[in-house]
């Protein structure tokens, strides 16, 4: 067996995988990804769009930190739109439609020019790992292919997404491969459970593609790109998207015929006939499971999206099936435009290996193989962004290590990617999780708008920010304080203000008023104060954006950072990591059980854990001394 060194293994090129092999190269680490296929570098098997509702949020923080999702799905955007503009600030998501082929060819040559990184195709079959001095623990110490080749490494990062021990599923049929008719990974699995790490059987699944030219599109309700285009990236200038013509979408909606051949046919989905044994995702059903769960609902919308620009394949959102294909084709022809619509590829589920994440430390490590770190769908989530973020961190945290400096913990007021983390790690999970914005008890603070404000600062600190990158953030920084300072300060006349407000048809006023008082006021908005601001200086938008956000929402903000620190307290009491929880008396049996396998890092972290009372942790702290 051929035995080859490096410092870092990333087994997987997906989403997950790129994020922790260029954050593990660009901090200096000799690093390696191993993919099983180079053309599947990172591939979008599913709807080929970056962002949504706190996904959106998930990608501007990842960009924060010095990620490279965000600036690749900026290169790839072929239409772009911000979700719940109706809502409050705190839900605005930006989501854009990415030319799929375009995107993969993008992170692919971004991998190939990144310094210490090396791209290997092969199938990481088998790991290696050796004892350390403490008991029933052990250390990564190599990784094998399937060709033979054993791989010396210090740190390894699963990133393996959907691949292992993979079916597919369509109808009564089902066979071994990874998603778009890919191979799927064989042996790793087994390998992983010899090490003693506990995993679970998940599913997913997709639509048909259909060739566009045989839609009817004009009788389809149209949905156009937004006019003004906000960058994911901080790397693209606020007009990086100027001239862009953008790709139209549609909506297309399921009626009474698709239902009655979905519920005629129901039987033969893999789903409901039995074949399919691991989980579904809650948030993202199949239709034949929406027709059961929503019986009273008449009707569905679907989501006619376009997967390039040089392609004529179109991805239908929302119509993920496992029927058989014979099913697919009576599906879709009972849609209206869709009478003689072809399928280019079949719907199907499939199901998949993946690592219960509540083995893992809040750095993605596992407790019990120093410095094998897990991220992505093989820690149990959904979704591309989900998947680059855990990529992120592991792969900073993989480095850090290495360099003997401390690892990075996102706290849930940090962002959404602590949220996601702290519940994979800390609650774990039953079923593919999915980032919702109503995961975050603190959401109003983890806007989309000003997560530069909340993380450039540890990407600086972890060294993927560099130095430019981080000048340009802290004039924008200062720019927006200076604002929100200015809109406090600066008092309009009643001379000047009320014809302004009788006009937009509001209360008048008898004495001065700040701008910001205005400003609250929730018919009004900064771009209507101009009217009445004319010695305004001329800001960005992402400027103007968080400065209005900030003084509207002030009171919220100001009770929502109160709260934070109410629990600053409890996140910062650190739990010593040898503690032996069955020498503690008066924790309840279940307690003992959730603690022992969590080993939460602090008594904020045990105080989230299921089956952990608050008389637990009161226990806890008395006898560690804190109370």
């Amino acid at each position: 067996m051929t035995t080859l060194k490096t410092q870092v293994a990333v087994i997987g090129a997906g989403h997950a995988g790129i994020e922790a092999a260029v954050a593990s190269a660009r901090l200096g680490l000799d690093t390696v990804l191993f993919t099983m296929s180079l053309d599947s570098i990172g591939n979008m098997p599913c709807n080929p769009s970056i962002g949504g509702t706190a996904k959106g949020h998930l990608v501007y923080e990842i960009d924060a930190l010095g990620g490279v999702m965000g600036y690749l799905a900026d290169l790839a955007t072929i239409q772009s739109r911000t979700l719940n503009l109706g809502k409050g600030a705190a839900v605005h998501s930006k989501r854009v439609q990415a030319d799929r082929k375009k995107y993969q060819a993008l992170a692919k040559n971004l991998l190939e020019h990144t310094d210490n990184l090396r791209v290997v195709q092969a199938e990481i079959c088998d790991i290696e790992c050796e004892g350390t001095q403490t008991p029933d623990e052990k250390r990564i110490r190599a990784v094998i292919t399937s060709l033979g080749e054993r791989w010396e490494c210090e740190r390894a990062i699963i990133c393996t997404g959907t691949y292992l021990e993979s079916r597919v599923f369509v109808g009564d049929r089902n066979y071994s491969s990874g998603p778009d008719g890919l191979l799927a990974a064989s042996g790793l699995s087994s390998a992983l459970a010899r090490e003693g790490i506990r995993l679970m059987r998940f599913k997913t699944g997709t639509p048909a593609r259909v060739k566009r030219s045989s839609i009817n599109l004009s009788v389809l309700e149209e949905q156009s790109g937004e006019e003004s285009i906000t960058p994911y990236s901080s790397l693209h200038s606020e007009d990086f998207f100027d001239g862009l013509i953008q790709a139209p979408c549609h909506i297309v909606y399921t009626n009474d015929e698709t239902h009655r051949i979905i519920k005629d046919n129901i039987h033969l989905s893999a789903m409901y006939s039995g074949q399919i044994h691991g989980t579904g995702p809650r948030y993202c059903p199949s239709i034949e499971d929406k027709i059961v769960r929503f019986a009273d609902k008449d009707r569905h919308q679907l989501f006619v999206e376009p997967m390039g620009l040089d392609t004529e394949e179109t991805y239908i959102q929302g119509f993920s099936t496992s029927l058989p294909a014979s099913v697919q084709h009576e599906m879709l022809h009972s849609l209206a435009g869709f009478e003689n619509a072809q399928i280019m590829r079949y719907a199907y589920a499939i199901e998949y290996d993946c690592s219960d994440p509540t083995q893992l430390y809040p750095t993605l490590e596992y407790k019990k193989i120093r410095g094998l770190y897990g991220a992505g769908q093989f820690n149990g989530t959904s979704g591309y962004e989900e998947a680059a973020a855990q990529g992120l961190i592991a792969g900073i945290n993989a480095a850090l290590s290495l360099l003997c400096k401390e690892q990075l913990i996102l706290k849930r007021s940090d962002g959404y990617i602590g949220t996601l983390i702290d519940d994979l790690v800390t609650k774990g999970t039953h079923e593919p999780y999915r980032m919702m914005t109503s995961r975050s008890e603190y959401r109003l603070l983890l806007r989309q708008d000003n997560a530069d404000r909340r993380l450039t600062e540890l990407g600086h600190r972890a060294g993927l920010i560099d130095g430019e990158r981080y000048e340009k953030f802290l004039e924008k920084r200062e720019q927006t304080d200076r604002e929100i300072e200015r809109l406090n300060t600066t008092f309009i006349s009643p001379a000047v203000a009320n014809p302004f407000l009788e006009k937009k048809g509001l209360t008048t006023v008898q004495t001065g008023i700040s701008l910001a008082e205005l400003l609250r006021r929730p018919t009004l908005s900064y771009g209507d104060l101009a009217e009445i601001d004319r010695d305004r200086p001329s800001l960005s938008r992402g400027v103007q954006t968080t400065a209005e956000v900030s003084v509207k929402y002030e009171g919220y903000i100001k009770r929502q950072i109160a709260e934070v620190a109410r629990h600053a307290r409890l996140e910062e009491k650190k739990i010593p990591e040898n503690t032996d929880y069955r020498e503690i008396k008066g924790l309840r049996l279940e307690a003992i059980q959730k603690l022992s396998d969590v080993r939460p890092l602090t008594i904020g972290q045990a105080s989230r854990i299921s089956g952990v009372s608050p008389a637990d942790i009161s226990v806890l702290m008395i006898y560690l001394g804190i109370i």
